[in-house]
């Protein structure tokens, strides 16, 4: 069941997802709840606004991760629109930039044609 907290827009036919500026444990469970309720409506995409993300830990990372699998369970794609800093830097530590495709803007993100196996940091 999605959570309110976690509000979601279409952009077209692609929902995005806006992102806390902090995601922990103390939040995680909740939008990955969201998610999972979107990946079950059978969207071509799914876009987690994460421009104001400031901060993103391990159950963060492990909803990110968990969406992705779904997605591709599924047959859609996440896609993780990230302005920059910290959280951008985290997920390229732990190499998750290089399976969620990653745009500068929600903009890009919804705009890109769903894509196969590449490069997945875009919009730059």
């Amino acid at each position: 069941m999605r959570d309110a907290r976690y509000p979601v827009t279409m952009a077209g036919d692609v929902p995005v997802v806006v992102a806390p500026e902090e995601i922990d444990i103390t939040n995680a469970a909740g939008l990955s709840a969201t998610l999972l309720d979107l990946a079950a409506q059978g969207h071509a995409a799914v876009v987690i606004d994460m421009t104001k993300t400031q901060f993103c830990d391990t159950a963060g990372l492990q909803v990110l991760v968990g969406a992705h699998r779904r997605g591709l369970a599924d047959g859609h794609e996440v896609r993780a629109a990230i302005s920059g800093g910290s959280v951008s830097r985290i997920l390229a530590i732990t190499g998750i930039d290089r399976v969620i495709p990653q745009f500068t803007s929600v903009e890009d993100a919804v705009s890109a044609p769903v894509s196969g196996l590449g490069d997945h940091r875009r919009g730059s």
